[in-house]
């Protein structure tokens, strides 16, 4: 047990001494409040334009003209000139010009078309059929003699509290905040599963091609110094997310204290977050990324042990790492509309996924029995594994020169002692 302490003592302070980990632990967390700003800057001049873009309107049904309105940016006008002789002159000329045809039979499908010489983004196109689609429901509103502005002015703009019935009482949640840690907890787990298992499998790679680990091998077993690698490692992340978590707790206080009078926008949102059990969210954040981090780490070391190079771990690498892309992907595309199908449920079980997407559903609550019955299979997963693992490590790590392929390793997981 001192052997395997003293390898766990030796990979910590080699890693936490280092400039590159002192820097990010400052770096990181100021990045991810850059990037949330700039994405937030961005979402909110994503639905305006940014140049003035005039649009010829050639309306052939005469059910349209004159009747776009002007937005910002964007400015309609009727044309009596043909679409060719548009396209031939006007639209090579003035890139942000564009000519919209609305044929007689405009209310079939995909027949009016606009003509721009480049590429019309999205928000152009979306505020164009936003506005023609308006003008059609007028149209038909007034065919049916019913007024459009009668109608206008009685639609509603009702919006929908959510409440959580509990044991101690009525809670009050925001969806937009469950989605939004749900979708930074799976993409935290899931690059922190990469980021430190690649890093003992590249410990591993370096110390057998530079043949350390023979003076090493025979001081301890091969199983104490992969328990030690990984288990060192694995407390470099844990010190590396409590120092993010500290530095970010530490910040969203000064950010609350020094705009509480000049921004109930921003205060507003931090009493959002506060809606979310941070307390359960942040300890089985803990549990799945040692658990994780301890199943898919002795895997990568598995992998380090059996190439000669970091070139050829690809082979292994990629069915290691599908079940964690397959379940990143799903995540932040569908599981988050639905954190309590079947699909996300048996994800949130299967050890392979679990980090993944347990932590993508539970700012939505997961039932107790579900999330003890996903840590009890983690822990026997990782201890299934681990052995597997180091079976195949302890004869690879001595190995040098033969390719390695998945027929061998079964073949070393079989070596007698």
């Amino acid at each position: 047990m001192n052997k395997v302490l003293l390898i766990i003592q030796r990979e910590y302070i080699t890693r936490v001494r280092k400039k590159a980990f002192i820097i990010m632990i400052f770096v990181v967390p100021l990045l991810i409040f850059c990037m949330g700003f700039v994405i937030a800057l961005v979402g909110k001049n994503s639905t305006e334009l940014t140049s003035r873009q005039v649009v010829k309107v050639v309306d052939h049904s005469g059910q349209f003209a004159g009747k776009f309105k002007n937005q910002n940016n964007l400015v309609f006008e009727t044309s009596n000139r043909s679409i060719d002789d548009l396209k031939k002159i006007d639209l090579k000329k003035d890139e942000n010009l564009s000519a919209l045809e609305i044929p007689n039979d405009y209310d079939k499908k995909n027949v009016v078309n606009i003509y721009s010489k480049k590429k019309p983004g999205i928000t152009l196109t979306e505020k164009i059929a936003g506005e023609i689609n308006q003008i059609a429901l007028n149209n038909g509103l007034t065919k049916n003699h019913i007024d459009p502005a009668i109608l206008n002015s009685i639609k509603s703009n009702i919006s929908l509290n959510t409440v959580e019935i509990t044991e101690t009482g009525d809670n009050k949640s925001n969806l937009g905040a469950n989605i939004g840690v749900g979708i930074a907890c799976a993409i935290l787990i899931y690059l922190s599963l990469f980021i430190y298992g690649a890093q003992v499998m590249r410990g591993v790679i370096e110390e057998k091609t530079s043949r350390i680990v023979e003076v090493i091998i025979s001081s301890v077993k091969p199983f104490q110094l992969m328990l030690g690698k990984i288990i060192g490692v694995g407390l470099v992340g844990l010190t590396q997310f409590s120092a993010w978590i500290l530095l970010s707790i530490i910040a969203t206080k000064i950010a609350g204290h020094t705009m509480a009078s000049s921004s109930g926008g921003i205060m507003g949102a931090l009493s959002v977050l506060q809606t979310i059990p941070f307390g359960k969210v942040l300890g089985c954040f803990i549990f799945y990324f040692l658990s994780g981090y301890l199943l898919y780490s002795a895997l990568f070391a598995a992998v380090g042990s059996a190439v000669d190079s970091e070139t050829e771990t690809q082979q292994f690498m990629f069915p290691i790492t599908l079940p964690l892309l397959f379940t990143y992907m799903l995540s932040v595309t569908i599981l988050f509309r639905a954190p309590d199908s079947t699909l996300a449920v048996w994800l949130s079980m299967i050890p392979f996924t679990a980090p993944v997407a347990m932590m993508l559903r539970l700012p939505f609550g997961v039932p107790d029995a579900q999330l003890i019955i996903s840590m009890v299979l983690m822990v026997i997963t990782f201890v299934f594994v681990t052995y597997v693992a180091a079976r195949i490590y302890r004869v690879g790590i001595l190995m040098y020169g033969k390719k390695a392929s998945y027929k061998e390793l079964v073949k070393w997981f079989f070596y007698k002692e």
